[in-house]
């Protein structure tokens, strides 16, 4: 259940066993803070936690099922964001997307992810090495982590810029290959760049709340205005992310209107062709069938000369066609 548990002084980590029981009355003692790291608890686990650290049901029970969206809550003694860390496979084309609670109060962190993606000991290590940011108490992790998350964001946006200019150049190179699935790619990908709308787009309000920003009543708890700059800062590399996710789904519902229309371009172009063959093969049609009338009255079937006048009459009706049908560009 417990990944990491220590308790920080002076933005210094103070080794110890991997137990909680008392190391919030031993953090607010010495003036620092405590965090302690969870990996997917079930609730009896997560119970002892809760209770220790006098969490609100309703967070725990958020944090339990997991499935939320990017969100801020404040309650009475803590308060609870949720983050959506993506990760993003370009072998399969696939954004998935995981999830980190944090729950943030007097004196500690309490840090719960679910999914295997962006493990947060990358984070909890960096921040250990920034004495100066850690000394800005539990604050700093409810940073730390968004922070990592957010610049995550840009990594994956970069990544998918990456691949939908190589899907763009697939659509737009004639003769390029592997147009029969083409449009079932770009459908993927749409639905990938929705993923990462829903790790993006709801994070802009609470991100804007930390930073000072927000419409919802002023100061953040638990929030030290000594951190308003550093979460200004995460805010302004999120708007960058979300204005790069709104330009990825604009160009690649272009792309697939444009792939469309190719589409049904050849689609005509292919009706054309079809047509011309079909206005080929009326002349030997017509002619054929008015012999097989059997007129008894007809000049012509007296002369002898008349098959091959016939024959030749309708390969050179034929010719004209197709001479006249390929000056269009019909085939």
């Amino acid at each position: 259940m417990i990944v990491d548990c220590a308790i920080y002084r002076e933005g210094r980590r103070s080794e110890g066993p991997l137990d909680f029981s008392d190391a919030l009355d031993e953090a607010r003692s010495a003036g620092g803070f405590v965090w302690i790291g969870l990996h997917e608890p079930s609730a009896d686990e997560f119970d002892l936690v809760a209770e220790e650290f006098g969490l609100h049901p309703l967070a725990v029970e958020d944090a339990l099922k997991a499935h939320q969206r990017p969100k801020l809550e404040v309650y009475d003694d803590s308060l609870f964001a949720v983050l959506k860390p993506v990760v993003y496979e370009p072998r399969s084309d696939t954004v998935s997307s995981g999830e980190i609670m944090i729950f943030l109060g007097d004196s500690f962190a309490v840090s719960v992810r679910h999914g295997d993606g962006s493990p947060l000991a990358v984070v909890r290590d960096r921040l250990e090495r920034e004495p100066g940011l850690l000394g800005e108490g539990a604050t700093s992790v409810l940073y730390a982590v968004a922070d990592a998350v957010v610049d995550h964001y840009l990594e994956v946006a970069t990544e998918l810029q990456t691949d939908l200019e190589e899907l763009e150049a697939e659509v737009f190179t004639p003769d390029a290959g592997g147009s029969r699935h083409t449009a079932s790619r770009i459908y993927n990908f749409k639905r990938q760049i929705l993923e990462f709308r829903r790790a993006t787009g709801p994070l802009a309000l609470p991100l804007a709340r930390l930073a000072g920003a927000g419409t919802h009543g002023g100061k953040v708890p638990f929030v030290e205005d000594r951190a308003l700059p550093f979460f200004r800062d995460v805010h302004d590399h999120l708007t960058r992310v979300n204005e790069s996710v709104e330009g990825l789904d604009r160009l690649v519902s272009d792309i697939l209107s444009a792939h469309l229309a190719q589409v049904g371009v050849g689609q005509n172009d292919d009706m054309r062709k079809i047509s011309a063959w079909a206005a080929m093969a009326v002349v030997p049609t017509m002619i054929g069938g008015i012999y097989g009338m059997n007129f008894e009255h007809m000049p012509e079937l007296g002369w002898r000369w008349s098959y091959p006048v016939v024959i030749a009459v309708t390969v050179v009706l034929e010719l004209l066609l197709y001479r006249t049908f390929k000056r269009r560009g019909w085939m």
